[in-house]
């Protein structure tokens, strides 16, 4: 379960890496986006893979506390989604304006010449 979830996180993160190296603007924000998926996913593989435990100890008694989810990196990717979405959306509209302005999604606002 650890090598896949650790594969995909190095395949979203390569993948994000190389759009976010790419010349056109949406290219850019696809990228960004899945680096930002491959973080929520290496945040939330830190409060351990338990197949089954719950996620909340229960009251009294000795509790081991390696037989349960730690919750707290639960809640900081549910934070981290909401902020990245909100980021895409106005990456978004920054994009639309750049392209209203300049007439092209070029990076550079600047077409290559064949």
């Amino acid at each position: 379960m650890e090598g896949v979830l650790s594969g995909a996180i190095g395949v979203l993160a390569a993948s994000g890496i190389w759009l976010v190296l790419r010349p056109r603007t949406f290219q850019v924000i696809v990228g960004l986006c899945l680096l930002s998926y491959a973080v929520n996913l290496f945040i939330f593989a830190t409060g351990r893979l338990v197949l089954g435990a719950p996620p909340i100890m229960p009251r009294g008694g000795f509790i081991d506390p390696t037989a349960y989810a730690d919750p707290l990196p639960q809640a900081l990717v549910l934070t981290a989604i909401v902020i990245s979405f909100a980021t895409t959306a106005l990456f978004l509209v920054v994009l639309i304006a750049s392209r209203g302005l300049t007439g092209t999604d070029h990076v550079d606002a600047q077409e290559r010449e064949p």
